[in-house]
């Protein structure tokens, strides 16, 4: 082994060495700031301490999502900022998606336009003006519009998750309620029971009454949350109930009397709109298939014939 080979191998074995001492520094590290961050009463008087807790793609991320999200409310319109921390507290605000992440989302959509463009560049080259420009507009107008289109979405199936099991909270509501417990315990029993956004949301509400909010101020409160219309007309019976005195039992009753004739009346609609829906595939896929398996042999006969 001669002396080049020699130096090689000292020199790799120190790079070795000093990888597995950086990576025994920051695993030891990392070990320690795990179990700071279990300690919620622990205070850390070094803000780099403090700042260091937090897990790095949070530490790498959050500043080039703040600055962004700056850029952005810079050129949007007014009020728009505020319509979508409206429709992302309607969507239940899902894990990872806030107002500043969804800005540098949409950021991030619009400098991809650019790319999206040149990707159907070929189209641009043609003549003509749908195949010219028609086909790159509505592929970046589909890029631009993607995170409206995507809280739109969450925020709509969340409503049709609460307007689905409202008919069965209250029944359980009814039976608590009848059973002889109040209507704040009734609740507490029905979303332990039944879990779900709708139980998430009364869960809230029992939180908010029991820290000092008034029942009505409450229950207006998830009305905001929620824009739901058939759990809007829940609150207000119960509102209307407590305003002039009337059994709450004898509300619920027939607040889910009505939700069940409701659910009944929609799944009637929607089976009355399936023959309509199925008549664009049966006359586009199915009745070309028997045709052709029908007619065909007689058809073929008749041309040999001939």
């Amino acid at each position: 082994m001669d002396k080049q080979q020699l130096a090689a191998l000292a020199v790799g074995g120190a790079i070795l060495l000093l990888s597995l001492f950086i990576f025994l520094s920051v695993n030891q590290r990392s070990e320690v700031r795990d179990a700071l961050r279990q300690l919620d009463d622990y205070q850390i008087e070094n803000v780099r301490e403090a700042a260091m807790l937090a897990p790095a793609k949070d530490r790498l991320l959050r500043p080039v999502i703040a600055r962004m999200a700056h850029f952005s409310g810079r050129f949007t319109p007014a009020g728009y900022t505020d319509r979508v921390r409206r429709k992302i507290e309607i969507a239940g605000s899902p894990a990872g998606m806030d107002v500043d992440r969804f800005l540098a989302l949409k950021v991030l959509c619009t400098i991809a336009i650019p790319g999206v463009i040149w990707l159907f560049r070929g189209y641009l080259h043609q003549s003509g003006l749908i195949k010219g420009f028609l086909v790159p507009g509505l592929v970046a107008g589909c890029v631009f519009m993607f995170p409206d289109q995507s809280i739109n979405k969450k925020m709509q199936a969340r409503q049709k998750e609460i307007a689905r099991k409202l008919p069965d909270i209250l029944d359980l509501l009814v039976i608590s309620v009848e059973a002889g417990l109040g209507f704040e315990q009734a609740i507490d029993r029905t979303i332990a029971a039944v879990p779900g956004a709708l139980s998430d949301e009364l869960r809230r509400t029992l939180q908010e009454i029991r820290v000092g909010k008034s029942r009505a101020e409450a229950m207006r409160s998830l009305d905001t949350r929620c824009e739901v219309p058939e759990l809007r007309g829940f609150i207000m019976a119960i509102l209307q109930a407590d305003q002039f005195g009337v059994s709450i039992g004898r509300v619920l009753r027939g607040q889910a009397d009505e939700m069940r004739i409701k659910r009944r009346q929609k799944a009637q609609e929607k089976a009355m709109k399936a023959p309509v829906k199925m008549l664009f595939p049966l006359m586009l896929c199915i009745f070309p298939s028997l045709f052709v398996i029908i007619l065909g042999p007689a058809a073929i006969q008749i041309t040999q014939n001939l």
